[in-house]
């Protein structure tokens, strides 16, 4: 029987699984950046397991890359993939393709122990999909069951992250997550500084570049004539990026190409070498698809154009140059195509990685686990007024590197109560309840204090649309004006249209009134103001509201309602109809 020389960072992994298991039955993940070697973390977690174990994936080629690793120990182990033509599950470790499992549950009915998730992030909350119906089967047997995930990208387009508490002490901004504890993370940097893996160069194309900000989902399948027509409107564009890739190509070994769709991949292909490039999609015939792997990895072949399903799984060390012609706003889609270049190889010194869809990921800034919610925000580091923890928002900064504005919601960190600890209840950004004042989640539809149900935001709009004398502005910003101790906000829309709000700061009720509305807002630092005049200072720093509510008055607009964080079906300014 041989034995498993594990690298510090992966021994440090199975030790702390093997901790964490010791004392909770609770969810856990480890994030191991691609090419960390997780399948031999895998292995040896499965030569220490006690009782029966389980390996998940969701493609053939890991189901069977993982069982390799583990077999060449000289122990052995069932496989249940019907692409590899085997339903073994008579062994102790089974490793077994999600997709042939979910087809043949009855076939599982032994207890498992541990259930091991490679590629985890693929995991859905949907209780229907595939891995919560094996989940759901197999805790049918033993409801003790153990569940750990590995992946180099824990977090979910439209999701965030999957994970809940990290083991550094704070938690992740996600109301549902797969897993509730994040035990062991390993940066890329980390990996790259102790030679472990290749160095990436970055670069965003300067010249020959699509435009794809027009798509609002442009990681929708469903989307993909959207895409298509917009690509045809760049038939020289694709033509001189596939140029530039094969001059840049002359002094590389193997070229990975990402396209949007399958009419695109096509295209690219007709541009390279016919000889010399290969083309996959999810159609591609099964054999085919092998033996075109087959052709690149052993360098038959230098050009590998695809569309989504070389993503994961995929191993070609001899890679250095990784074109993006596909747009993406999950930034683990984009780890995971930059990834496929960073293995090391014999005489490899660097991989070469070109965004031609103006992605603006970077892969080593800090990870927000959300969308971007504009192009020009990047990871900001905002402190909690109440806990002082140090957050990661998406946010905008000045010239001098200042924060001006971040969409965080609330405070990441952990805090000691009483007999256990809590996430930090302060709120950046929440929804107040008129009846007792407790700020809620912007998405809230009953307080969790007193539990009366939230005005809804689209029936005030609603509403407000159907009376006579009542006005609705779409804010686009906000403005101040100061006469001695009163302070007057003119909000404006998108047309230039405007209504005026005013307070008076020598009245404790009115100055109360700004600070809970605009003070206790205040991008990036709340401030409780006390005088008129030094509003001005910070005016540049007011949130404005999404809606300004009006009636009229005799010979005025009175101010009803300000919608804050709006979300609803009724479009914010300057947003696309």
């Amino acid at each position: 029987m041989s034995t498993i020389r594990l690298r510090n960072y992966q021994q440090q992994a199975v030790a702390a699984t093997l901790n964490h298991f010791r004392h909770s039955n609770e969810s856990a993940l480890i994030v191991l950046p691609t090419g960390a070697g997780k399948s031999l973390v895998i292995a040896e977690l499965a030569r220490l397991a006690r009782h029966r174990l389980l390996v998940l994936t969701h493609v053939q080629e890991l189901v069977e890359q993982n069982h390799a690793k583990y077999t060449a120990l000289g122990m052995q182990a069932g496989l249940f993939s019907t692409g590899l033509g085997k339903h073994q599950t008579d062994y102790a470790v089974t490793f077994a393709s999600i997709q042939s499992l979910a087809s043949q549950t009855e076939r599982f009915t032994q207890p498992f122990s541990l259930v091991i998730i490679d590629e985890c992030h693929r995991v859905s909350l949907d209780e229907n999909s595939q891995y919560q119906q094996v989940l759901q089967h197999l805790r049918h047997y033993n409801p003790s069951l153990k569940l750990l995930g590995l992946t180099a990208t824990p977090y979910r387009l439209g999701q965030g992250w999957i994970y809940r508490r990290d083991y550094r002490g704070f938690v992740r901004e996600t109301d549902q997550a797969i897993f509730e504890h994040c035990i062991y993370e390993l940066p890329l940097s980390h990996l790259i500084r102790e030679g472990y893996l290749t160095p990436p160069v970055c670069q965003d194309a300067a010249v020959h570049h699509y435009d794809f900000s027009r798509l609002e989902h442009p990681d929708d399948s469903s989307q993909a004539a959207a895409v298509n027509q917009l690509l045809r409107k760049y038939p020289r564009v694709t033509q001189a990026i596939c140029e530039e890739v094969m001059t840049l190509a002359q002094t590389r070994r193997g070229i990975m190409l990402f396209a949007a769709s399958v009419e695109h991949a096509e295209e690219i292909l007709g541009y390279l070498p016919g000889t010399e490039a290969g083309l996959i999609t999810g159609k591609t015939e099964s054999q085919l698809r092998a033996d075109t792997i087959q052709a690149f990895k052993q360098q038959k072949l230098r050009y590998l154009v695809n569309v989504s399903v070389l993503t994961t799984g995929f191993d070609a060390p001899h890679v250095d140059l990784i074109a993006i012609l596909r747009p993406t706003r999950s930034i683990s889609l984009y780890q995971q195509m930059a990834g496929r270049g960073l293995r090391l190889y014999p005489g490899k010194q660097d991989c070469l990685i070109i965004d031609y869809a103006a992605n603006g990921f970077n892969l080593f800034t800090p990870e927000v686990g959300s969308p971007k919610p504009a192009a020009d925000t990047e990871p900001v580091q905002v402190f909690c007024p109440d806990c002082g923890f140090a957050n990661t928002f998406w946010g905008r900064t000045d010239d001098q590197g200042q924060v001006t504005e971040h969409f965080g919601r609330r405070c990441q960190g952990l805090v000691e109560q009483a007999t256990q600890t809590e996430q930090c209840r302060y709120r950046f950004r929440f929804k107040e309840c008129p009846a007792c004042q407790h700020e809620n989640d912007i998405a809230a539809r009953r307080c969790e204090h007193c539990n009366k149900t939230l005005i809804d935001p689209d029936d005030l709009l609603k509403r407000a649309l159907s009376l006579k004398d009542a006005r609705i502005l779409r804010c686009a910003g906000v403005t101040c004006e100061v006469d001695a101790h009163k302070l007057t906000l003119i909000y404006h829309d998108e047309e230039g249209d405007t209504l005026k709000e005013s307070f008076d700061f020598t009245r404790p009720g009115q100055r109360q009134r700004f600070n809970q509305d605009f003070g206790r807002r205040l991008s990036p630092t709340p401030r409780c103001f006390t005088h008129a005049q030094e509003v001005l200072l910070y005016a540049g720093h007011l949130r404005h509201p999404d809606f300004v509510i009006a009636r009229r008055q005799k010979h005025y607009w009175r101010i009803e309602e300000k919608l804050f964080d709006y979300q609803g079906r009724y479009r914010k300014a300057y947003e696309l109809h």
